[in-house]
């Protein structure tokens, strides 16, 4: 059976709008619907006794808001050894009719993959991919996070160009089905991301594993997106360039992380410049902030220590390259670079 694991945290009126197709579109057969909610002081513990009969879904009522990623790990932890999978889900997600079953089978009938993903497309323009995971997910040479069928702000327009199943390097946080014991035992979400890259951080921790990570595009779900933070916010780019930082630390192996770090160091402060000559000051303040703060907090975190794998030496894109300089907007683009 299947964990069907929605946090909400103050989040009524998304549960009201997404929850139904949820509840609907899950086969009872598969999966159980269950919400953790983390401390909510709005009604959205009224809303969910009120509207859903004993035994229409599950709730797991936290104590108090223990954030994104210390709010699933909880979750998980209490769950192991009452389901095999689970996914986490977030709030804002609309479902097909019995989404489920794709990733159900394909996690059935291959034991070695850790984590896998539907194709994620957008709520609002259902035709094109979402930015959050699109049709699975890749880390370019100097460690920038990248979508097929979304790189950098560009989301493409579904066309069923990405609908086979594949490995990738990491599978989005807002659809991501996992084994439980492969979660925990990859030691879970990092909670010192706070937000951002933390899904990406897991999925690398459970490749180092040995274990696989597919999306399986038959599955399909619809997100909203965008719902933290908005992307001109400082806050939201000192998460991205802090989390990218301490996640390549934490991941790379000692015979390129050296090297790949000095070579952000040298991109992020071009992009600073960026900043400063574009009078992007919150930005350009928020990328020093970053740099400052992984300096701090990589003291925190044992580097790993092992040799690179075959994974870790696989030829991968410059995909800023790709993108500001050649042009190339999709993900096929920039792999036919890639393997020109």
């Amino acid at each position: 059976m299947t964990a069907v694991v929605i946090l909400n945290w103050n989040g009524r009126k998304l549960l009201e709008e997404f929850l139904p197709s949820i509840v609907t579109n899950t086969p009872a057969r598969l999966g159980r619907v269950i919400v953790a909610d983390n401390g909510s002081t709005d009604s959205s513990l009224e809303f969910l006794a009120q509207t859903y009969r004993d035994g229409e879904i599950d709730v797991m009522a936290f104590d108090r808001n223990y954030g994104f990623a210390e709010g699933y790990n909880k979750a998980l932890a209490e769950l192991q050894g009452k389901y095999e999978y689970a996914v986490l889900l977030n709030s804002d997600i609309a479902a097909c009719e019995d989404w489920l079953t794709p990733l159900v089978d394909f996690m059935d009938s291959h034991p070695d993959v850790a984590a896998c993903a539907p194709k994620l497309l957008s709520y609002r323009e259902p035709h094109k991919f979402e930015y959050a995971g699109a049709s699975g997910g890749f880390i370019d040479r100097h460690g920038y996070p990248y979508c097929r069928g979304r790189i950098f702000d560009t989301c493409e327009t579904d066309r069923g160009q990405y609908d086979d199943i594949i490995d990738v390097d990491w599978v989005t946080g807002a659809a991501l089905m996992t084994r439980i014991d492969d979660y925990l035992a990859a030691g879970g979400l990092d909670a010192s991301f706070f937000a951002h890259m933390e899904e990406i951080d897991l999925c690398w921790r459970m490749r180092r594993l040995g274990k696989r990570l597919c999306v399986v595009p038959e599955s399909r779900l619809f997100h909203l997106g965008g719902g933290s933070l908005p992307p001109s916010d400082p806050r939201k780019t000192y998460l991205n360039y802090r989390n990218n930082l301490v996640m390549l630390h934490k991941n790379l192996p000692p015979e390129t992380r050296r090297a790949m770090l000095l070579s952000r160091r040298l991109l992020d402060t071009v992009a600073w410049g960026m900043n400063v000559v574009t009078l992007k000051w919150g930005a350009a303040a928020a990328i020093l902030r970053a740099h400052r703060d992984f300096r701090s907090m990589r003291r925190d975190y044992e580097p790993r220590h092992d040799k690179a794998t075959e994974a870790d030496m696989a030829p991968r894109p410059d995909i800023i390259v790709d993108y500001f300089i050649r042009g190339k907007r999709t993900f096929d683009a920039v792999n036919a670079a890639l393997q020109a």
